[in-house]
């Protein structure tokens, strides 16, 4: 692919505010959206996120309820992606899911593990101050979805799907309606974002940026 083609991607990509209901991704193209989602990089690697595709009507509709960012995506868009959190219990230097991930998905050898813990407990601990709050904690592995976010983003884009990326909710909420409807441990786990994906309807608007000058900065 060229420069150019690439471009030419970032400038069709645009928060969709509503897509054709009519138009439905197939499962090809929604499986290479998620493996995008899947394969993006995370801080020491351990993966903070797990992602809820929710395609029930019903559900989308109480969701809808608290997302005041949704109202005419949820009910047009092919698919709706939840991002949720791995909470401190998960994302802690010494908790049994990172021991479990260095071992088994990471084939960390035991000197390895030993090793990558430290650095682990040092950066938590005293570099980024990241066990003073389980909220700290819980922001820290937030930022990191982003990445994941932005590849699906762009990935749907590369192959002429649209997406729109939403923080417009209430969290309590919407945490609330997935504790309920779909089972989810809020003990274990808190919501990130969601992001909806399917394809425009309408024209999309002239993409507004500031200039590069403005923003970038050599030193």
């Amino acid at each position: 692919m060229k420069k150019d083609d690439i471009l030419n991607v970032f400038n069709f990509r645009h928060a969709c505010k509503e897509f054709n209901p009519d138009k439905k991704i197939n499962d090809e193209d929604f499986n290479f959206i998620m493996e995008t989602a899947r394969l993006s990089p995370s801080s020491f690697g351990i993966e903070p996120w797990e992602f809820l595709i929710v395609q029930n009507p019903q559900i989308r509709e109480k969701l809808k309820a608290y997302t005041w960012g949704g109202q005419k995506q949820f009910p047009t868009c092919s698919h709706l992606v939840v991002c949720l959190v791995k909470k401190s219990c998960f994302m802690r230097y010494d908790s049994d899911y990172v021991k479990y991930f260095m071992r088994d998905i990471q084939k960390n050898n035991d000197e390895m593990i030993k090793l990558r813990s430290a650095f682990l407990k040092k950066f938590q601990e005293s570099d980024f101050a990241l066990l003073d709050n389980d909220r700290t904690l819980f922001d820290w592995s937030c930022k990191q979805t982003y990445i994941a976010l932005g590849n699906m983003m762009t990935s749907a884009a590369m192959i002429g799907i649209d997406s729109c990326p939403i923080e417009g909710f209430q969290k309590k909420e919407v945490e609330e309606v997935l504790a309920q409807a779909c089972n989810v441990d809020l003990e274990k786990y808190g919501i990130s974002y969601m992001v909806t994906f399917g394809y425009r309807i309408n024209p999309q608007k002239t993409k507004t940026r500031q200039e590069a000058k403005d923003i970038l900065h050599w030193v």
